[in-house]
């Protein structure tokens, strides 16, 4: 059994740091952010100064000052730790600010701002004078990134699918021929392809992730980019498209304008996506979940991400993970089992166990472990999935390797049956086959997973092999009708494919494949809903999987919605919702452990202080808040929701929702200066 987690004790630390100078690195990152910390978090300030929603917020390197980026088009310059405003810096801009950063190694005297009019501009703090502008932009710039040990480097991604590189000291001149151009996602994604969010990873600065308006995220190595102009950049690939016909452009135009906008050589980039989101051929259709917000740990090593109308996932971008598949022995092992005490049955049209009580397998689980389990169990008999997943989730912490422990939060999630539940059911099922391959429910639970997925060919060998491996069950009416299920979900698969290949017929843009598919630069996929490179297909079928994902908030109705690390060892999650709360999860366990209503609206900005267990906050309301523990007086916490179960079946109800619902939904209740709001929608 694993130990369980072991804090320091805070007085011998605190003693001992007069002596050992390396107990201050322990106090800072070990004890940074706490449970005891969390519990206690509660409002300390608001910081009123703008006129309009707060979309961006940003410590300089010591936490010593906030910058803020507002809807009114300034920035302001906050000391939290005084509780006042230091500066306003007017812009030039004309539309809602997105992003603000402090540039690296200026003192904090240079700041860079990208707003909703496409335009990006260097800020003299001191003097107030603008010392940069760049204009080449043909749609909102989303997010700014700067690089800690790179003092005069800046990135941006903009609407117009973009990612631009720029030099702060360098007089900048907006026209084809400048070259500022680092990623072109149009290359590859198509005419339709928006840059939504960028990050440098702190430690590795060469690693540049990048999110798009699909789920996939791509960290690239800018060592390997080489940076361009704008000459035909992003523009060609529509231009063909909007023609009549293919004679506008021959096939040696279209392979030249490719090879000069493309600069993304091979080995130079990695595809993330949570493995239930990655598109495959003639398995589903692409999702158009826009990756809102991109941060990695302290350490470099992970990478968060919040996805658009769906979860925050972790990757580990260290290691590869492979979405899940059908990769269970062909060697048939018959089991023998009395049918009574492994029941599978048929409820409500959904096939699932009896019970999860009575699971044949070998764990034999201590005993702290056992009552962990039986009392997640009972939850799950009573119909609360979420109270069963969270305390699986602390039962799996503690004790990694028992199947059965893996089989029940299977069972769990596909009940729950939220967006990405049943994919997670799957990965389960997987890791408890690994650890016991002859564990009857999880591989029954398995096929059902693949036939809910749309995975049908999966699901069909999955059943097949679980008849042959466990033959007592291959006549049961739980078998049956989940084969039958799947025979009749693949003919209606087959005609619906057949019926909407025969539909399809848009002259201009197919004339325009036909042109791309025989210049060999473009591969068509009806399963996309849009046309990408070859190169692009093969990163995506590579993509890695998530190690961890947390749920319980709504990420629906804006596009700049945060998700971030909270302690230097990134032990807590936190992001911002569209019921106005702020979310935070355990970062091992995923469990949601405290909610915290942020705003009247939608919280956007989640800001973690660099080197205290403070946290800035903003959103639609035109302030700016600032999260600290407070005392242990007994004093009620009116800013704390107390039913985090509650809240969270809410936000789900809220996802499932269509845009518009969620819109009025979200705007409520709200004043008229709010619908600025609307412009930050996703797209």
């Amino acid at each position: 059994m694993s130990s369980f987690r072991k804090i320091p004790n805070v007085v011998n630390l605190a003693t001992n740091r007069e002596i050992n100078d390396d107990i201050c690195y322990v106090l800072q990152k070990k004890l940074h952010v706490t449970d005891k910390f969390i519990d206690r978090l509660g409002l300390e300030i608001d910081l009123e100064g703008h006129d309009g929603c707060v979309n961006c917020l940003q410590w300089n390197d010591t936490g010593s000052l906030l910058a803020s980026g507002s809807d009114d088009t300034h920035v302001i310059i906050w000391d939290p730790f005084h509780k006042k405003k230091l500066t306003t810096l007017p812009t030039f801009h004309n539309g809602n600010i997105f992003s603000v950063k402090f540039m690296p190694h200026t003192n904090d005297t240079k700041i860079v701002t990208g707003a909703a009019d496409c335009k990006i501009s260097g800020i003299d703090v001191v003097t107030k004078d603008t010392v940069y502008v760049c204009n080449c932009a043909r749609s909102r710039i989303k997010r700014i990134a700067v690089a800690p040990d790179v003092p005069d480097l800046f990135w941006s991604a903009s609407e117009d699918g973009i990612i631009r590189q720029a030099d702060i000291r360098i007089h900048h001149t907006c026209d084809e021929d400048a070259k500022n151009v680092i990623i072109n996602l149009k290359n590859h994604q198509g005419a339709l392809a928006e840059g939504k969010c960028i990050t440098v990873n702190p430690v590795r600065t060469e690693m540049l992730a990048v999110g798009s308006n699909d789920p996939y995220i791509r960290l690239y190595d800018r060592r390997m980019i080489k940076v361009t102009t704008n000459r035909k950049s992003g523009q060609w690939y529509q231009k063909i498209v909007e023609d009549e016909s293919s004679d506008s452009c021959s096939e040696s135009e279209l392979k030249e304008a490719w090879r000069i906008t493309d600069n993304v050589i091979s080995g130079c980039v990695q595809y993330f996506v949570p493995g239930h989101l990655q598109i495959k051929s003639g398995c589903k259709k692409a999702e158009h979940n826009a990756v809102t917000y991109l941060s990695f740990s302290p350490d470099g090593k992970d990478l968060l991400a919040n996805l658009g109308s769906e979860q925050v996932y972790l990757f580990d971008v260290t290691r590869k993970h492979p979405a899940k598949y059908f990769t269970i022995p062909s060697v048939p092992i018959i089991k023998e089992y009395e049918a009574v005490n492994d029941s599978i049955h048929e409820n409500n049209g959904m096939i699932t166990d009896t019970c999860l009580n009575d699971d044949k397998t070998n764990d034999i689980l201590p005993n702290v472990i056992e009552d962990i389990k039986l009392a997640a169990n009972e939850h799950f008999k009573n119909g609360e999935y979420l109270k069963a997943i969270r305390m699986y989730n602390d039962a799996i912490r503690k004790y990694k390797t028992s199947a059965v422990l893996f089989g029940n939060r299977a069972a769990a999630y596909m009940k729950r049956a939220w967006k990405g539940d049943m994919y997670a059911a799957l990965r389960d099922c997987s890791t408890a086959l690994k650890l016991d391959p002859d564990y009857m429910k999880a591989f029954f639970r398995l096929a059902r997973c693949f036939h809910e997925l749309k995975r049908f060919e999966e699901a069909k060998t999955c059943l097949d092999m679980f008849k042959s491996k466990f033959m007592n069950h291959a006549d049961s009416h739980a078998c049956r009708a989940l084969e039958k299920d799947i025979e009749d979900a693949c003919k209606k698969h087959t005609v619906e494919k057949n019926r909407k290949s025969s539909r399809h017929d848009n002259r201009s843009e197919r004339s325009v494949l036909v042109s791309l598919q025989l210049s060999g630069i473009y591969v068509a996929d009806t399963n996309l809903g849009l046309q990408v490179s070859k190169p692009e297909k093969v990163w995506r079928k590579k993509a890695s999987d998530y190690e961890h994902r947390y749920c319980g908030h709504c990420n629906s109705t804006t596009d700049i919605k945060e998700a971030n690390f909270f302690g230097n060892d990134g032990r807590f999650i936190v992001a911002g919702s569209d019921d106005g709360s702020i979310f935070f999860w355990d970062r091992f366990t995923e469990n949601n452990i405290r909610i915290l209503k942020g705003d009247s609206s939608i919280v956007n900005c989640l800001q973690p202080h660099p080197y205290y267990c403070l946290l800035a906050s903003s959103g639609i309301e035109p302030v700016v808040r600032i999260w600290t523990p407070k005392p242990e007086d007994g004093k009620v916490n009116e800013k704390v929701v107390r039913d985090l179960d509650l809240a969270a079946e809410k936000n789900h109800k809220r996802m499932k929702k269509d845009d518009l619902d969620v819109m009025f939904i979200s705007n409520s209740g709200s004043s008229s200066e709010e619908s600025s709001q609307l412009e930050c929608r996703a797209s």
